[in-house]
């Protein structure tokens, strides 16, 4: 199913639009509320009900979120239930998640589903089931890195949501809440999209191919140039391109570059690259079990002393130091 046709199916789907939305422990409050909100305000708005929806686990207890409040469910999911939507909403652990029950489960349940959303880690289930290989998805950037080593067979973008054939994926609670109100104008139409955005005074809805803007580019109006580099630089962490040849491709100059980040930034666009990669590295040294080689491969430094430098000089400790350090606090945390 090619994007434009998902987007007709969509369109096309008979009223009330059934949703089931598959909650796993650990997901945030705020994306379980962005995936839902719009499809509220959309009945409201548009004064029938166009959305159905219903929240539903695994096993039928309500999950625990990220911030230790239990999410009322419906019940126990029913994988052979018949559903316009799906979304699968999973949070922190989803990378650790081996239990091939559960991804069963997940495979099964969206084969008997028109559209299969991946909300927030979901897109980690979906591609453990093999259900997005050979097909583009989103994750959030933090996970960009291992995400894109677990699934090679995954053309990862770092897009705030992206929609290929009939599977849609989001990087986060705020794509999440942008690809509803999407949805909403797909089904509805755009003036009632538009009121339902207002309604919660959210004037700024984002495009699903908008890159996912780091927090130092928050707050603040940035050169088009300048995101456009640093997206540049957070798709080539494994096999960093030079200055000039990123400048180039955003027709710059590399003089102009530098300027370009001195002026926006503060720093260099070398120095600002070089602190993605070790963001990067520092992630899949403290959340995964990659040796230290492999990482610096998959961060762009030509040898493991190389970047073990690197670490220490940015971070203060060696890589193999933060990795005991997290495995200890981890350990603490466990314990009853």
């Amino acid at each position: 199913m090619t994007q434009n046709k998902a987007l007709r199916t969509i369109s096309e789907l008979r009223r009330p639009i059934s949703v089931d939305l598959l909650v796993l422990p650990g997901c945030s409050l705020l994306t379980l509320s962005s995936a839902v909100e719009p499809l509220r305000a959309a009945n409201r708005q548009s004064g029938r009900t166009a959305f159905n929806w219903r929240f539903v686990s695994l096993d039928g207890d309500a999950p625990v979120t990220s911030s230790g409040i239990a999410w009322p469910v419906s019940g126990k999911h029913d994988p052979a239930s018949r559903c316009d939507l799906l979304g699968v909403i999973a949070g922190f652990g989803a990378a650790q998640i081996t239990d091939r029950r559960q991804f069963r489960h997940i495979y099964r349940a969206a084969r008997n589903a028109t559209i299969v959303m991946g909300i927030e880690s979901g897109p980690w289930l979906l591609a453990r089931t093999g259900l997005l290989d050979e097909h583009r998805a989103a994750t959030h950037w933090e996970d960009f890195e291992e995400f894109a080593a677990a699934f090679p067979n995954v053309d990862l973008r770092p897009d705030r949501y992206v929609i290929d054939g009939r599977f849609i994926t989001t990087s986060g609670a705020s794509p999440t809440f942008d690809m509803m109100v999407d949805m909403v104008r797909l089904v509805l139409g755009h003036p009632v999209a538009l009121d339902v955005a207002s309604s919660f005074v959210h004037d700024d809805l984002r495009a699903a191919g908008d890159p996912q803007v780091h927090v130092t580019l928050a707050g603040a109006s940035h050169d088009a140039r300048l995101v456009r580099a640093i997206r540049i630089m957070e798709t080539h962490i494994d096999a960093p391109l030079s200055i000039a040849a990123i400048a180039r491709r955003v027709s710059m100059s590399a003089r102009g570059l530098e300027q370009l980040f001195a002026r926006q930034l503060g720093q260099t666009p070398g120095s600002y690259f070089l602190s993605l990669r070790l963001a990067a590295a520092r992630r899949l040294v403290n959340d995964t079990r990659l040796s230290m080689t492999d990482i610096a491969s998959r961060t762009g430094f030509s040898s493991q002393s190389a970047f073990s430098r690197a670490f220490s000089r940015q971070v203060g400790i060696s890589p193999t130091s933060s990795r005991s350090g997290r495995s200890s606090i981890a350990e603490k945390i466990s314990r009853p």
